[in-house]
């Protein structure tokens, strides 16, 4: 019986050491003056603390840094600049939360 040859690989390895993702690019609609103000008055409303049960990490200067969330995000319907629909939450509930519904999203 004869051995089995292998073909070499035509795929080439990346060298992540060189190769540098594409930088990330912010959504335009981030950076208007009403969406600022949105952020601010949802922070606000917080008293710069994160939101979710449990937790109160105080954010601002001398804080962490906080997200303002959309509570219903706005690919799901959200409405983007209505305070009622933000929340201010430290990075990792802002994580947390963000999974949550890309996974809900996905199960659709």
């Amino acid at each position: 019986m004869g051995r089995l040859s292998t073909l070499a690989t035509r795929l080439s390895t990346l060298d992540t050491r060189t190769a540098r993702p594409a930088p990330k690019v912010a959504d335009p609609e981030l950076l208007t003056a009403e969406h600022k103000a949105w952020r601010l008055e949802v922070f606000k409303r917080a008293h710069w603390r994160c939101q979710w049960p449990g937790c109160g990490k105080q954010g601002g200067r001398g804080g962490i840094r906080l997200y303002a969330d959309h509570i219903v995000e706005r690919r799901d319907g959200g409405a983007p600049l209505d305070p009622a629909n933000g929340q201010a939450l430290c990075p990792k509930h802002h994580q947390v939360k963000t999974a949550q519904a890309r996974a809900e999203r996905m199960s659709r």
